[in-house]
This record gives C-alpha cells, structure tokens and sequence, in this order.
C-alpha cells in the first residue's frame, strides 16, 4: 500500500484520537492521573520495599480504573449539557459536533462498564471506591438528581470524589494489595484535608466564566446566584484555607516529612495563586479559563510536593 493511500486512514485515526482526548477533559484526566501516582509513591514508601512485577500491575490497573471514572464523570456530564456548552464550551467535541450522541453514549457506557469489571477482580475496596464515584458523578449531571443545580450539592459532589473517594479510596486499595491493612497514613489524610477546600474552590471556579450559559438554563450556580467577582473570592477563601492549613498544620501534625518543603511549597504555591487572582478579570471568559487552568495546574503540584516531603523525611 503506497503512503499516499495510508495516510487518510493514519489521519483519521489521529482526528478521533484528539476528539476523545479533549472529550475526556485532559485538565481532570491529568489530575486523576497525578493523583494515582502520588498516593501510589507514598504507600510504596511507607509499605514497601514492593515487589516490581506486583507494584506495576496494581499501579497501572489503578491507573486505568481511575481513569476510566474521570472519562465517564466527564463525558456523562457533557451529555447531559450540550446545549448549556454550545454556549459556555462551544469547542467540546459534542458541543461543536465533532462527537455524535450516541458516540458519546457509548464512550461513557465503556468507561462506567471497564473500572467495575476491572475492580471486581481487584478487591472490595476498589469496587467501592469505583460504585462511589460512579454514583456520584451520575448524580452531579444527570434526572432526577441533577446536583449541579444545587451550587452546595454540586461543589460537595467534586470535592468528595477528588478528595475522599480518590485519596482515601486508592490508598486503601494499595495497602490491602501489599499488607498494609486498613489504617491510613498521616500523609495521605493531609491530602484529603487538603483536596476538600481546593476542590470546592475548583467547584466554584469553573462555573465563573460559564455564567452566560448556566443562567440561561437555569443552573443556578453560585456564579449565578452571587456573581462573578464574589464566586471568585469565594474560590480564593478555600484556597487559602487548604494552603494554609497544610503549610502550618502539616509540619506539626505529621512525623516523618520534611517540614521545609510543605511550609515552602504550599507559601509560595498560596502567594502565586493570590497574584494570579488579583490580575484576573472574572467577567472576561479568556482570561478566567487560562486562571482556571493555572489553579489546576497547582493541583497538579500537591501530587508532588506532599509525596516528595514524605521521601525526604
């Protein structure tokens, strides 16, 4: 076959291979991914030395279950939303159709059924955490529930899947695989203090540049109901809160960290985060999306930093 005949396919492949990266909503599928590994780091530190084959195997199932989730959360959500995102998101694949319905339909139905097959075989613990998830993400977008109206409901439904399920869920899930028992480490229980407030300020900050779209339809969001600069110091309140807490309370609350690093890395983290806000205008959509992303992108950072002050200590 000549390459001029291979090319059409390979470039197919390629323009529906990005369709569903950014259908998975890359920001939240990197932050599942980075919070895997994290939690993973810190129990292989505190339960190992591990066995390599056995280590790598529960890592990446963990990581495709989890995974799996994300992209049935994400995607469920924007079946439920594609009218509200030809305004908010007009570039989500549904939204500009580039993904038909019932494409995505069957994208979100793989990814509920794989983590539940995959976390039968894997423990009880993984099946509840994966079910959690499942349920609550279900309930965030979809009749009769539809949380998403409700701006408590709908910042407590983020922050408990990133927070406990995730956290909590995950670690629980690699002790029992490596004998570690039901107890969880202080480090990890930071993390999950730490993720509640941040991911309520996640659940607030995302709906700030969708006012247009959630007050046409009805979803009422604190963004709605409050307004934009308000949702936005709002946001910046549990921030403060979770970088905080962890730079002060974690060096006295855990032992065997390194101290400099949480106090460090969560100050400079909580200094850059204000000076990003103090510049963002909330009623300019561009603007408060590149802010949003940064925010996450400090999520990202909490992966690393909490796991690297447990290894240094």
């Amino acid at each position: 076959m000549s390459s001029t005949a291979l090319a059409a396919p390979l470039r197919r492949t390629r323009v529906a291979a990005g369709v569903l990266w950014r259908f998975s909503r890359p920001h939240t599928a990197i932050g599942t991914a980075l919070s895997v590994l994290g939690i993973f780091a810190i129990a292989a530190h505190d339960l190992g030395p591990l066995p390599a084959g056995r280590a790598a195997f529960h890592l990446f199932w963990t990581l495709v279950a989890a995974l799996a989730v994300n992209v049935f959360i994400v995607g469920i959500n924007q079946l439920s939303d594609v009218e509200i995102d030809r305004i908010n998101k007009p570039r989500l694949p549904l939204a500009a159709g580039e993904l038909s319905m019932r494409s995505g339909r069957a994208v979100v139905a793989a990814a509920a059924i794989l983590p539940v097959v995959l976390a039968i075989s894997q423990g009880w613990i993984e099946l509840a955490a994966v079910l959690a998830a499942l349920a609550i993400g279900w309930a965030y977008s979809c009749e009769p529930l539809r949380l998403k109206r409700y701006p408590a409901a709908a910042a407590a439904s983020i922050s408990l899947v990133r927070s406990l399920v995730v956290n909590l869920g995950v670690y629980l899930h690699f002790a029992g695989a490596f004998g570690g028992g039901t107890s969880v480490t202080g480090a990890v229980w930071a993390l999950t203090l730490f993720v509640l407030p941040f991911s309520l300020a996640i659940a607030v900050l995302k709906d700030v540049p969708d006012a247009e779209g959630d007050s046409a339809f009805d979803v009422r969001t604190f963004t709605v109901r409050l307004g934009q600069r308000t949702a936005l110091l709002l946001g910046m309140a549990a921030l403060t809160v979770a970088y905080a807490g962890m730079a002060v309370l974690g060096p006295l609350l855990l032992d065997g960290v390194q101290p400099a690093v949480l106090i460090g890395a969560h100050a400079a983290a909580l200094a850059l985060v204000w000076w990003w806000a103090l510049r963002v205008d909330p009623g300019d959509r561009d603007d408060f999306t590149a802010f949003y992303m940064r925010v996450w992108g400090l999520f990202f950072c909490e992966y690393l930093v909490v796991p690297a002050a447990v290894l240094l200590g």
